[in-house]
Formats: structure tokens, sequence, C-alpha cells
């Protein structure tokens, strides 16, 4: 075991999820680098000393230039707004500092894309932060499909559906402010790579975008509410995705059902250690949805906790992450997603945006 500093740019509520995750992995996963909490980056020395006595870092600074730059600090999280991610990823790639970045990857395409060659050219480890599809449920239906105990994929529906602003009354905010911070740039980005590592590869797609609720209490939307998309997977499956900020009632409405030629598998994340899982076999009469209730036998749950059904939760979802993190820079091999895999989703996302603007099908092109 060898300690690894770590700088994490943000400490709001990422920041602090990547904090505690960071504190907690080596234990859980008794992961051969330890990390450190060496620096934490905030807007203001208030803010930023708050979180170092909160979380347990070291020290602290008002300029994530001054984290990324200092030799104690060897690898970067960004827990920061989309904005700041392609500034702060290229200085740490330019010290070959490895980099976790939470997701979207980059405000635009054109950002990401460069995130990626930087990160290529470094030749530093670098990751995404799409933690839902890291529950040991959805791990496991990874795992069923590539086994190929559904058969072959025919269709996947999805969505990732939350209420915060279903409330017409509800103030405007930051998050009515520009497109990275709307349902497509914001919701959207953790249901398209679902459909990306279940299903496989989108090819085309025809979208609709909307804000329902263009003004609010203290001032108007200049981004979308919702937006729904049809779509053509690599392998011939159909698909259909919504994300919505306005779907009443729905919490963390993280959820896809996936149909194949010899069974069926469904999941819903507000029941996030469970799996639902139909298998064309035996007689008729005595077919029909199993529910799987996550415990040891699955991936990554063991750690946490020995009994079957006791179940993980969000923050598990991010002490999973951080191993797979530490894995890469330990091995020196990438571990998925990579920011590669982050400028995909972003693609569809444009691609989705593209659609809704002009009313045609968009073809997804390879970056």
């Amino acid at each position: 075991m060898r300690e690894i500093g770590v700088g994490i740019v943000g400490g709001g509520y990422m920041g602090k999820a990547h904090a505690v995750a960071m504190a907690a992995v080596g234990a859980v996963f008794d992961t051969a680098l330890r990390p450190r909490l060496e620096m934490v980056a905030a807007s203001s020395p208030e803010s930023a000393a708050r979180y170092r006595d909160a979380f347990g870092f070291l020290r602290a600074a008002t300029d994530w230039r001054e984290l990324v730059a200092d030799p104690k600090v060897e690898a970067v999280i960004i827990a920061s707004p989309q904005s700041t991610h392609r500034a702060i990823a290229e200085a740490a790639f330019a010290l070959n500092k490895p980099v976790f970045c939470e997701k979207p990857l980059g405000e635009s395409v054109d950002d990401s894309l460069a995130m990626v060659k930087a990160a290529e050219a470094s030749g530093a480890v670098n990751m995404v932060g799409f933690n839902y599809i890291r529950t040991p449920a959805s791990q496991f239906a990874r795992k069923l499909i590539a086994e190929g105990e559904i058969g072959d994929i025919t269709w996947f529906r999805g969505e990732h559906t939350e209420d915060f602003y279903a409330d017409p009354q509800a103030s405007a905010s930051w998050r009515t402010t520009g497109m990275a911070n709307g349902a497509m740039g914001d919701l959207a980005p953790h249901m398209i790579n679902a459909a990306l590592a279940l299903a496989g590869p989108i090819t085309s797609l025809t979208a609709e975008v909307e804000t329902v609720h263009q003004t609010r209490p203290g001032g108007t939307v200049d981004n979308d509410d919702q937006g729904q998309m049809m779509c053509r997977f690599e392998n011939g499956a159909m698909g259909h995705l919504f994300f919505s900020r306005i779907a009443t009632g729905r919490k963390m409405g993280y959820a896809y059902e996936i149909t194949g030629t010899k069974g069926a598998i469904r999941f819903d994340q507000e029941d996030q250690n469970a799996l639902w899982l139909y298998k064309m076999a035996g007689p008729e009469a005595t077919r029909g949805f199993t529910k799987i209730l996550t415990g040891p036998a699955h991936p990554d749950y063991l750690p946490f906790c020995q009994g079957p059904g006791h179940g993980t939760g969000y923050q598990d979802q991010i002490t999973i992450e951080a191993r797979d993190f530490l894995l890469a820079i330990e091995t020196g091999k990438p571990v998925w997603p990579t920011f590669r895999d982050g400028l995909a989703v972003n693609a569809i996302v444009a691609a989705a945006l593209t659609s809704s603007n002009t009313r045609t099908w968009q073809t997804i092109q390879t970056l």
C-alpha cells in the first residue's frame, strides 16, 4: 500500500460525496493506493476553509490552479460546474496527472473533444463520473446481457425523471439558466450512458425537447424541462429515452426496461437493490418476472455488506467509482467510462438538441 495525494475542485454536493468516498475506499475495498485528502479548492476563502475542516483535507485553496499545480496533489477530481471542466482537465493533463471528472464531461462537444485529446496526448488516467450504472443491480444486468441470458436485445426503454421543478411556482435559479443545467444537460447524460452500456452504441435518433414552464418566480427559463428521443442501436434494436425534471412524483426515476429474444430485464433506481428478470423458459403457466434482491453474489456488494437484501446506497456508488479510479492509476490501464466514453454521451445530447431544432433524424458521428 502507498498513499496518493488527492485534490478535489469543488466542495459542494458532489465534492463532499467524492471526499467521503476517498476517505472510505481503502477500508471498503482494501485498495493498494490509499488516498490522502491533500487539498480542496473552492470559490472563496471561507468556503474552502469550511470544506477543509468538514471533510478532513490537509489544506484548502481558493484557486483551482494552485491545487492542480501542487506537487503533493497526485490526482485531481473535478466536481465543479461544467463551464470549468475543460480548463482544469487540460492543466492537470499538462502535468500528466490523473483526472476524474464529474458528468457531463464538457460544457459542449467541442470542449469534450478538446478534453479527450488532452487526455490521450498525456497518456494520463482519465475517467468520467457516471455513478448510477455502478449499482450492484445494474452491474449484474450488464453481466446477464453480456452472457446472453436474455438473448439478442430488440428494445430498450430508459428514463431519467425527477420532480424537483414539477411545481410551476418553484423559483428560478442557476438550474433554469444555460443548456448545461437543463434536463438534457443535467439528467439525460446518465441514462444515455446507461443505454450505451447496456444496449450498445446508438447510430441514429430523432428527438423533441421543450420548456414547459417558460417563466418562474424570479425570472425566465432559458433551458429545457423535458425531452424524449427515439433511437436505433448499432445492434439493430429500437429504443426510446425520456428525460424530465418536471415528472411529478418521480424522485430518482433512473429506470430501464430491456427486451431480448430469450428474456427481459427491468430496473428502477428508486428500488436500487432489486433487479427484475424474465426468462423465456419452462411452462408458460409458471413464467413471470423474478425479483432478484442484490447480495454478496452480485458485483461490488460484498465489500459493503455480508447480508443479502440489506442493500447499498448512493454514497456506495461513489465509493465504487473511487475504487475504479484508483485501480486505473495503480495499473495504468483505463477503466470505463473514460473521457472518450463521456464524449460519446455529449455527442448524443448534441444530436438530440439538433434534431429537436430541425425536426430531423440525426446520424451519430464517431468523433
